[in-house]
């Protein structure tokens, strides 16, 4: 990946987080054009921005990315009910015998026509698909999805709401902070414009640049 300054002066503001890549070096030339590159080439590139190390989320994100928006869900309830359930182990087995990531039952698996509940493919795809089926069920109410998601539709159904039981009252509660924690976390998406002086910048905040030609970057 290289990005290039079209002129002799680049300003980029932006907000790395814990989902960046790659680490980011510059370095400017003879004629006093600044580079960034995620490839180091010489004594000459000076790195500006360091990789994080990988985290355990960051195996899933394209699988999480993929179902989510086929099934029209927020990543940050799918990896908050990864989190709550799994701790993000796809060989997780709890003691009821729900399996991987999603803790789906072998009935719920069933229900969801896959195979390998241990695939995180599979397991995130029955997974996602049936939160969607609840939401669905429950008027896209997410406290009592996330109920039966837990304890069963039938459970909540016959309580009229979320049932006394505290391991899914608790499971809920878990949920929801995950949740707020992985939204308040969301990376936000990069934007480039050109300012009249022909400055190029890249920036995550493009509220106050409304008045200028803004791309995604």
């Amino acid at each position: 990946m290289m990005i290039k300054s079209l002129i002799g002066s680049i300003i980029i503001i932006i907000c790395f987080g814990a989902s960046s890549h790659a680490d980011i070096f510059s370095y400017t030339d003879k004629d006093g054009v600044t580079h960034f590159t995620n490839i180091s080439q010489g004594k000459n590139y000076k790195k500006i921005i360091t990789e994080p190390p990988r985290t355990k989320t960051e195996r899933f994100e394209r699988i999480i990315s993929s179902k989510s928006g086929k099934y029209g869900l927020e990543p940050e309830i799918i990896k908050a009910v990864i989190t709550a359930e799994s701790n993000w182990n796809p060989k997780a087995v709890s003691r009821k015998g729900a399996i991987g990531l999603m803790q789906l039952m072998p009935s719920t698996a069933k229900e969801m026509k896959i195979s390998d509940p241990y695939n995180p493919e599979e397991n995130i795809e029955a997974g996602t698909r049936y939160l969607r089926h609840l939401l669905d069920r429950f008027d896209e109410d997410l406290d009592l999805a996330l109920a039966a998601y837990n304890a069963g539709p039938g459970n909540v159904e016959k309580a009229g709401g979320i049932p006394a039981f505290i391991e899914t009252r608790m499971f809920v509660k878990s949920v929801k902070s995950f949740y707020k924690d992985f939204s308040l976390n969301k990376v936000k998406p990069i934007y480039r414009l050109t300012l009249d002086d022909g400055t190029v910048m890249f920036t995550n905040t493009p509220s106050p640049y409304k008045q200028y030609n803004l791309s995604k970057f």
